[in-house]
């Protein structure tokens, strides 16, 4: 029998990349792709655990699992930085780049 790609592996991998590319971009876009890619993931592996020498490419699918993981838990962090941040110095502050220094300058 020939073996198969198994479905979604590059898929997964290209997701789990982006996900720790994008960890900048306010922790959504990042953990929108990480979570994704976790949810593929978890269906390739159960797909191959049922038959393991039917399919190739697990080594991506384990690969992009590892990268989601970590792409999530970037993503988390950096909007929890963000939350804290509006909380703490406020939206306005953020915006306006001569009332943060005031505020910092407060705290000195």
């Amino acid at each position: 029998m020939e073996q198969q790609k198994l479905p979604n592996a590059t898929l997964i991998l290209v997701f789990g990349i982006i996900s720790i590319v994008t960890c900048c971009c306010y922790g959504i876009i990042g953990l929108i792709f990480g979570i994704i890619a976790l949810v593929l993931a978890n269906k390739a592996t159960k797909l191959y655990m049922e038959n393991p020498e039917m399919y190739t490419d697990f080594k991506n699918v384990k690969t992009g699992k590892i990268l989601a993981i970590i792409g999530v838990i970037l993503n988390v962090l950096f909007l929890i930085y963000i939350i804290w941040a509006i909380s703490y110095f406020g939206w306005d502050a953020l915006q306006d780049p001569q009332k943060m220094q005031e505020i910092l300058e407060q705290y000195q």
